[in-house]
């Protein structure tokens, strides 16, 4: 009897384990270059009042990943499975949305690892990129491949927090203000809201964790209070990594400092902390563009699995392909600015297409399992978010056009 109870008490803490490295994974994903950027350049624009936008944008990606989550992680299929028995081929659809912007996206990925380098090491971009890319594929050679990137991402998640929880005391920031702005903002900016939300639960991103948990056997509705608990976990660690950066940032806004739009986020760590700072920052660039680099390659081939039979049987060495790749076109063509700017504008559209797929699979019987209800106020609120980020798709590829007309 006592031999059984410590193997489910095995099983519970490695199932929390995995359930964290998930919530990580989905984290880390989305704390990359552009999320740093974007973090900088909207706290000098909006300065305090940039709080609300946070807990908004928090608020919206925690029904968008209860959703995906519970649904996914409940009937324990992948994303494009579920998309194929909605609508067959909608999943080859998606499954391509997904592998060519999560390409692209590396490609920016793996320029932040350089950038990263450079600015804490003084490493050409080159051999930055090249290192990092091999750090990246180490994880995906190891025997027990999902332990490591758990591992991994656990460990640099919680280094970028503590790097800039350091940021926040040197900057000393209005704190009082920001809580005020957070609850009760003298200005609320929508598009700024949705922009967040796209950085955060759009494209790639909304499935990392999802898929992970499916991939650990963490499935079914005896798990649906772990599976809920873990996606809220997901959405916390981003939304306090964004707080904090933007507190660190407003320290330095609020005294009247301009930053470099060239490299907003640099040049705020540098103005707060010298060159302390500046180092300081290249170590969270290289964090969180690297474990960017190993959540789009995992989730990009993640969505080719179940679809293509080789994928499946090789799925590590496709991720380990998937990475030479996005290393070997920026070591070649750098960052192209344009094939980010479509795919950007290809992500937008993938968030209200999977999602109105999840929510739509939520009452399909060939997908659930007999007896789940899925919570009528998760439903409402997850065809809103459709709409919202449809809406904002559709904007984006109004911009793409005006740019090549």
């Amino acid at each position: 009897m006592a031999g059984k109870n410590e193997t489910n008490s095995t099983q519970s803490v490695s199932a929390a384990s995995v359930l964290l490295g998930a919530a990580f994974l989905m984290a880390t994903s989305a704390i990359g270059p552009g999320f740093l950027t974007q973090t900088a350049v909207f706290t000098d624009k909006l300065k305090a009042a940039f709080a609300f936008a946070i807990l908004a944008s928090i608020v919206i990606d925690v029904v968008v990943q209860l959703n995906v989550w519970r649904i996914l992680g409940i009937s324990g299929k992948r994303a494009q499975d579920v998309a194929n028995t909605v609508c067959p081929g909608l999943g080859y659809f998606l499954a391509f949305l997904v592998a060519i912007g999560g390409l692209v996206f590396n490609i920016g990925n793996v320029g932040g690892c350089a950038m990263g380098l450079n600015v804490m090491l003084g490493i050409p971009f080159v051999p930055g990129a090249i290192f990092s890319a091999c750090v990246a594929i180490v994880l995906f050679l190891n025997k027990q491949m999902g332990n490591a990137m758990d591992m991994f991402t656990k460990a640099l998640g919680m280094l970028m927090i503590a790097m800039v929880l350091f940021m926040v005391f040197k900057t000393q920031p209005p704190i009082a203000h920001a809580v005020k702005e957070t609850f009760i903002p003298s200005k609320i900016d929508w598009m700024t809201i949705l922009t967040l939300v796209g950085g955060t639960v759009g494209g790639y991103i909304t499935f990392a964790g999802a898929h992970r948990i499916i991939d650990a056997g963490i499935t079914g509705t005896e798990n649906l209070k772990k599976i809920s608990n873990g996606s809220v976990t997901g959405v916390a660690i981003t939304g306090t990594m964004r707080y904090l950066l933007f507190l660190a940032i407003l320290g330095v806004v609020a005294t009247g400092a301009v930053l470099d739009p060239k490299n907003p986020p640099a040049s705020a760590f540098l103005i707060g902390a010298g060159q302390i700072g500046y180092r300081v920052f290249g170590i969270i660039l290289w964090c969180a563009a690297v474990t960017s680099v190993v959540g789009a390659s995992y989730t990009s081939i993640s969505f080719l699995k179940t679809l293509f039979k080789n994928v499946e049987e090789h799925s590590r060495y496709w991720i380990i392909g998937f990475i030479c790749i996005s290393t070997a076109i920026f070591s070649t063509m750098g960052n192209p600015v344009t094939l980010l700017i479509v795919a950007g504008s290809l992500n937008g559209l993938i968030l209200p297409v999977s999602l109105a797929c999840m929510l739509l699979a939520a009452y399909n019987k060939k997908i659930m399992p007999e007896g789940y209800k899925h919570p009528m106020a998760l439903t409402i609120a997850g065809w809103l978010m459709v709409a919202f980020t449809a809406w904002m798709g559709f904007k984006s590829l109004t911009g793409i056009a005006k740019l090549f007309s």
